[in-house]
């Protein structure tokens, strides 16, 4: 079952991982990744940033990322996990990446959580494209398996997609 985090949108009320993509109308969202260590993506997705754990297997776990179902898959051998860098906003974004956009307030939340854990930003929170279409934070880092997560906040959301 998800669990409840603070800071729907700015609402005040709980919010739930599940109903956050599904009850906005928006279809829930999934991906596979390879992992080296599924104890250590337990301990990474689950622990750390709070992922609500599915079904799982010997050779994988599902998480609830807001919403979203993320899939670790134990790999023995596979491609460095990031094939390269794009610049953007005058730093080296790690590609390929995924995450999620947070509320302002999770989005602080997370970063602090992630700072107390000592995980280690490969870019850290910070504002780019300030003043212009589309200010954003933003931060990077990887799980222990080297996949990089990019988590944003908008302050108004209507921005996503600004040009």
């Amino acid at each position: 079952m998800p669990h409840a985090t603070a800071g729907h949108w700015g609402s005040g009320e709980p919010h739930n991982h599940y109903r956050s993509a599904a009850m906005t109308g928006l279809p829930p969202f999934h991906i596979a990744f390879p992992v080296h260590d599924l104890d250590a993506a337990r301990a990474f997705y689950g622990g750390i940033l709070g992922c609500p754990e599915g079904r799982s297997d010997a050779d994988w776990i599902d998480f609830d990322l807001y919403g979203h179902q993320i899939v670790a898959h134990r790999v023995d051998t596979r491609p460095d996990a990031i094939a390269g860098h794009n610049p953007v906003d005058g730093h080296a974004v790690p590609v390929p990446h995924f995450g999620v956009v947070l509320p302002p307030a999770e989005w602080r939340a997370l970063a602090d959580r992630l700072r107390n854990a000592g995980v280690a930003f490969v870019i850290e929170p910070h504002t780019r494209f300030a003043g212009e279409a589309g200010e954003q934070s933003t931060m990077f880092f990887h799980d222990p398996s080297g996949n990089a997560l990019e988590f944003k906040a908008f302050a108004d959301l209507g921005q996503l997609f600004a040009t």
